[in-house]
């Protein structure tokens, strides 16, 4: 959960406070590079660069104080996720990863992360879900938006985010207790 700062580091930012920018990005950004990790962007962290970029040259039109700039700044986020899954549609496909060809002496960082996840189950499970569903779960629990901000987001009604999110919740305890029926 991100931090929620007062009112006044939003004004102090669009006046050219390089203090309040700082702040403004510590509060956020880590919640926005973990939306774009697991939504499975490549280089999530220079797309969350790109997202600051844009919300800070765009912070003078910003209104609601923090959470109108939160609201925003997810808007931006979930845009560059977009962005990236056309380009990815767009391009030729690429050939996988060979291991036995691979000469390195350890598994990447990626990999690592990725094996990580998928111990732990959580990625599996989200993969089971319908794309929105998805949405909705992470930018809820990993970017802890308001079910207002996400249906602002995903340009959606609240009452459509909230049946989306029970869906959800009830298809991944659904996962759950079968993969629990299972051990």
């Amino acid at each position: 959960m991100s931090p929620a700062l007062p009112d006044d580091v939003v004004t102090a930012a669009q006046s050219g406070d390089a203090a309040a920018f700082s702040r403004i990005y510590a509060a956020l950004a880590p919640g926005v590079n973990g939306y774009l990790k697991v939504r499975g962007l490549e280089d999530h962290e220079g797309a969350a660069q790109e997202v600051f970029l844009t919300v800070f040259s765009r912070i003078g039109s910003v209104h609601g104080g923090f959470q109108g700039l939160r609201t925003f700044t997810f808007s931006v986020a979930h845009a560059r996720y977009v962005d990236d899954v056309r380009r990815r549609a767009r391009q030729p496909h690429v050939s996988g990863y060979d291991p036995d060809t691979d000469v390195r002496a350890v598994d990447s960082a990626e990999t690592a992360a990725l094996e990580s996840l998928e111990a732990t189950g959580v990625g599996q499970q989200l993969k089971q879900l319908k794309p929105e569903q998805q949405e909705v779960l992470l930018l809820r629990v990993v970017a802890d938006l308001s079910l207002e901000q996400v249906a602002e987001i995903m340009g959606r009604t609240t009452g459509s985010i909230k049946q989306l999110q029970r869906r959800a919740l009830l298809r991944l305890k659904s996962i759950v207790e079968r993969e629990e029926a299972l051990v």
